[in-house]
């Protein structure tokens, strides 16, 4: 299942989300008042050059050969297609003078003698950004800049007035920028949480990376995994103890090692987990204290192991992508 989450991360990519009847493609700082700044990518030369993605449209001119001139939308393997060429040309990750450059090499091999061609991006399509849960205008963004969580947040329209304290990211590396590694179905998957709260006071703030999934919970929750009747999402109206959660998730299955209990709670603004293990036996005998839980907070019962753990909750988050869903 972990496979099929990554495969839905990878065809985000590719996808264009209708938000109110239009596919949202964030402009540049200052282009409302006409003085469009030039556009910060995320991937980029020295030079600061925008480096082609997968769907971008591209216009290539072949001076004084107006019927070479065409076109084209970057293919899903990376390549466009031109007239009169026998084979595809790569176009991911290579500036629009680079590309340009190629396609008159290839042009001058065997078709004409001295070609002159420029390259324009005339659409940048392949930096997306989902958002999803309890905010207003839910949707894949178009981003061919840097942004910041809560600069995306703001261009969903922010939570809704049923939204929890959490935002959760979910990223696990894209193909679409070319200064990352490939998606692969063995990677981890990184989660990041913050508090709303935080990033509207400046204390936490996450650059985001194309492929990022945002979700605002519609109420706080915790997860249970493992040995439980009732696996997956826990909804916390109120503050929960770790007992109580165990009662959530309808108690034990047979055969539950009760000394054996770990909590996994996430370090503020990363992707790493402290990991605490309970003996609900000493916490039932008052021994130890029924620990309180925050949000996010990962409940693993029994012999689960870690990743099957992150497994579900990758499970969770494919269940509610709802509208966004795009099969590639």
């Amino acid at each position: 299942m972990m496979s099929r989450f990554r495969v839905f991360l990878i065809g985000l990519i590719a996808t264009t989300a209708f938000v109110d009847g239009g596919a949202q493609t964030v402009p540049a700082p200052g282009a409302a008042n006409g003085n469009a700044a030039k556009p910060l990518q995320t991937g980029v030369r020295e030079d600061d050059k925008y480096l082609i993605g997968y769907r971008d449209k591209l216009s290539v001119q072949v001076f004084r050969h107006g019927d070479l001139s065409q076109t084209v939308t970057v293919n899903p393997n990376g390549t466009i297609n031109l007239f009169r060429l026998p084979e595809p040309i790569k176009a991911v990750c290579k500036t629009e003078r680079e590309l340009a450059n190629e396609i008159a090499a290839a042009y001058r091999k065997d078709y004409l003698k001295n070609p002159e061609v420029n390259v324009v991006a005339v659409e940048q399509m392949s930096q997306s950004f989902a958002v999803m849960g309890a905010v207003e205008k839910p949707g894949n963004y178009f981003i061919n800049r840097k942004v910041r969580l809560l600069e995306l947040l703001a261009f969903a329209g922010g939570p809704t007035k049923d939204a929890g304290s959490g935002v959760v990211v979910v990223r696990s590396g894209t193909n679409s920028s070319c200064n990352q590694t490939a998606v692969t179905a063995d990677q981890p998957v990184g989660l990041f949480d913050y508090r709303i709260r935080e990033l509207h006071e400046g204390k936490a703030d996450l650059i985001m990376q194309p492929g990022d999934i945002v979700s605002i919970l519609p109420a706080d929750i915790i997860y249970v995994y493992g040995n439980v009747n009732k696996q997956g999402q826990v909804v916390m109206k109120q503050q929960m103890t770790l007992t109580q959660a165990i009662v959530s998730a309808e108690g034990f299955k047979p055969a539950t090692k009760k000394d054996n209990v770990r909590l996994f709670r996430q370090k503020p603004g990363s992707t790493e987990r402290t990991e605490t293990l309970y003996d609900l036996n000493a916490i039932a005998k008052g021994i130890v204290p029924d620990p309180v839980l925050l949000p996010n907070d990962i409940v693993a019962v029994s012999e689960d192991k870690t990743k099957a753990v992150f497994s579900g909750i990758a499970r969770s988050f494919l269940q509610g992508v709802g509208g966004i869903w795009y099969r590639f």
